[in-house]
């Protein structure tokens, strides 16, 4: 196991109800005037963002709000928060929705506070100052209620880079399973999908003896397989949607994480099916990363095969692994369209003329051309060959 810091302050208030708490958490973690960033009609018409506003008012607060944050949130919303921020003298941002509001609302709480443009945090400069950041959660997927990074797609250029800082992890979260119950089948299947690629970029490391880690990403992992057939044939199972719920956080805040090398090629190839097509997050991890172990499981199948074994019950083929590896990805692939996920990435409108674009675009993106990868050395040839996989 490598060395590591792990601090994860968060104050989570989970349960029923919890969105009533909205004011006094904000008022308890010290803002005064708040940006309220969401995203589209869901959060008006289901009564959640009146709930919220009343919670605010009673606690004394002021407020302006900003709707309109879109899935594979754009730099033009993070430009509009900003100045908002600023002319209305915001001390604090307040999220409702899923990973794309929470992610926007991360931006905008660095922008506001720094003299330059909020894009230099997402070319690689360090994110020292922020204001604070609540959320009140209603789709579990990104695990952004959790975690220190942020998503932004620049709209004239389609790049969808990250960045990353302790000052953006959110001083509170609420997570209430139960607003998650009126979400489509597919929004549910693609944010358990995110959840399960956040662990196995995790998961799949060349680090030793780092068993503790293992073993919680496993459980997590185990945990999504069960749960989200459940919700899927029950939307309204309230006990199945809080482990879903809490499982991603725990996916993305980094405990699964720490003390080992990790590996994010799978999110990096399915930003540009994002950035490009439009694709739903989770629905473009679900074609790319069963590609993405395809490949890597002939240079390296270790880890493939115990991800066979352990998570998905396959028996051991001591003369011959690479069967064991070959058969847990296809239950991985069988589970993801039994669920209601994709299979292609022509699924999303992608030709197969478009694979050396998509894979150029990576490497104009990423700080060096021809070293991708953790788990896997690779080379924009191999990202391309994974693209073709998934096609």
């Amino acid at each position: 196991m490598l060395n590591f810091n792990f601090c994860a302050p968060t104050y989570f208030e989970f349960g029923k109800g919890t969105e009533a708490q909205a004011g006094p958490l904000v008022k308890r973690f010290g803002g005064t005037k708040i940006l309220l960033h969401y995203g589209g009609g869901s959060v008006k018409k289901s009564g959640l963002l009146d709930t919220v506003v009343a919670s605010l008012r009673e606690s004394g607060l002021e407020f302006v709000e900003l709707g309109g944050a879109v899935p594979n949130p754009v730099d033009s919303k993070v430009y509009e928060g900003i100045e908002l921020c600023r002319k209305e003298a915001v001390d604090f941002v307040l999220a409702v929705g899923g990973g794309s509001a929470i992610d926007s609302a991360k931006a905008i709480a660095a922008g506001a506070v720094y003299d330059g443009d909020f894009w230099d945090f997402f070319q690689g400069k360090g994110v020292e100052k922020a204001l604070p950041v609540g959320v009140i959660l209603t789709i579990a997927a990104a695990g952004s209620e959790g975690s220190v990074n942020s998503v932004i797609t620049k709209e004239s250029t389609n790049e969808k880079r990250g960045c990353g800082g302790e000052v953006l992890r959110p001083v509170f979260a609420i997570l209430n399973p139960a607003l998650t119950q009126t979400l489509p089948p597919y929004q549910t299947a693609a944010g358990s999908t995110d959840i399960m690629v956040h662990v196995i970029e995790r998961y799949f490391s060349n680090t030793k003896e780092v068993e503790i880690t293992d073993r919680l990403c496993e459980a997590v992992l185990k945990t999504i397989i069960t749960e989200t057939p459940r919700v899927i044939e029950n939307p309204d199972n309230y006990e199945a949607r809080a482990n879903i719920m809490w499982a991603g956080m725990v996916a993305h805040n980094n405990l699964c994480g720490v003390g080992r090398e990790q590996d994010w090629v799978s999110h990096g190839m399915e930003h540009e099916l994002s950035a490009f097509y439009g694709a739903t997050h989770g629905a473009g991890l679900a074609v790319i990363c069963p590609a993405w172990l395809k490949f890597v499981s002939r240079k390296n199948p270790g880890k493939v095969v115990q991800f066979a074994v352990r998570v998905w019950d396959c028996d051991m083929n001591f003369e011959h692994p690479e069967l064991t590896a070959a058969e847990g990805i296809e239950r991985f692939e069988n589970f993801l369209r039994k669920i209601g996920m994709p299979s292609s990435i022509k699924e999303f409108g992608a030709k197969e003329e478009d694979i050396p674009k998509l894979a150029r675009h990576i490497g104009s993106v990423s700080e060096t051309e021809k070293n991708f990868g953790g788990y896997v050395k690779l080379d924009l040839g191999d990202v391309e060959a994974i693209y073709k996989l998934a096609y």
